[in-house]
């Protein structure tokens, strides 16, 4: 599992901190005894862990001096009521960071938990899980760390790693065949890959030479048809519609990859909490 940047992990970690604690700090726990405790963030359900370095940032943010000690990996499968990691410090700096460490926890986990939903589906089948653009805002790579911790794969990170000519693309251009080709012409060195609803769209662009080809929304008899047309010129990909109750069915007709936006934009956030002791 290929490592997130830790300057990354620091600065969206600094700036949800500075979201919960400006302008007057943590007005709560200055009315409390500071003293040094111990505690135990625990998992509240059963899930695949995701986020521990972005939970340890937060209360090094909060105090340098705090010990945070993880007893899982991410990536890992834990039951509920499982131990991830214990903490000692100063109760004001636990305290104050407890939610955001929390949060990045939780979500992370959550999008690792459902992604590996998916992936266990599709076990014995050449076919990849892989996440979308639709992510949250300015949290895109943590939710694509997630991805991979559930065992999925990362589709493209933003508008500039490749061509992708959607619907609404071939919608404005109205020719699907000339803006293939146009896009061939003026790809310098990116993969294009090119949605297509119908299999007369399809008829229209075999043979051009491009990547990869994204079925979206088609029934699984046309999605059989169009693998069967185009597996010797191109990757396959099919999204829309896509569910845990059918995803399977999908990858059974020889789709290369299932592309499923639910995996970050729905998926629900895992219930973390800490205990004192």
């Amino acid at each position: 599992m290929q490592k997130i940047n830790q300057k990354y992990i620091k600065s969206v970690v600094y700036q949800a901190l500075r979201e919960d604690l400006k302008p007057s700090g943590d007005i709560t726990t200055k009315n409390i005894i500071n003293k040094n405790i111990t505690a135990k963030i625990i998992a509240g359900q059963n899930c695949i862990v995701g986020g521990l370095g972005f939970a340890k940032e937060a209360f090094k943010i909060s105090n340098k001096k705090i010990i945070f000690k993880t007893k899982i990996k991410d990536g890992r499968k834990v039951s509920k009521g499982k131990v991830i990691a214990l903490l000692k410090g100063k109760a004001s700096s636990i305290l104050k960071s407890e939610r955001v460490a929390l949060n990045f926890l939780g979500l992370i986990s959550g999008v690792a938990t459902v992604t590996n939903q998916f992936v266990k589906k599709v076990k014995g089948k050449s076919c990849k899980i892989c996440c979308t653009r639709k992510t949250l805002p300015n949290l895109r790579l943590l939710q694509k760390y997630g991805v991979r911790l559930g065992g999925g794969t990362n589709h493209r990170f933003n508008l500039s790693d490749e061509i992708l000519i959607k619907d609404n693309h071939i919608a404005v251009r109205k020719n699907i065949y000339d803006l293939v080709k146009r896009s061939i012409k003026n790809k310098k060195g990116k993969k294009i890959t090119v949605e297509i609803d119908n299999l007369n769209q399809l008829k229209k662009i075999k043979g051009l030479k491009f990547n990869r080809i994204l079925f979206d929304n088609m029934s699984l008899k046309n999605l059989r048809k169009a693998v069967k047309i185009s597996k010797r010129f191109y990757e396959t990909e099919a999204s829309g519609g896509i569910t845990l109750k059918n995803v399977r069915r999908i990858a059974a007709t020889g789709v290369n990859r299932v592309s499923i936006g639910q995996i970050t934009h729905s998926a629900p956030v895992v219930d973390f909490k800490i205990n004192f002791y």
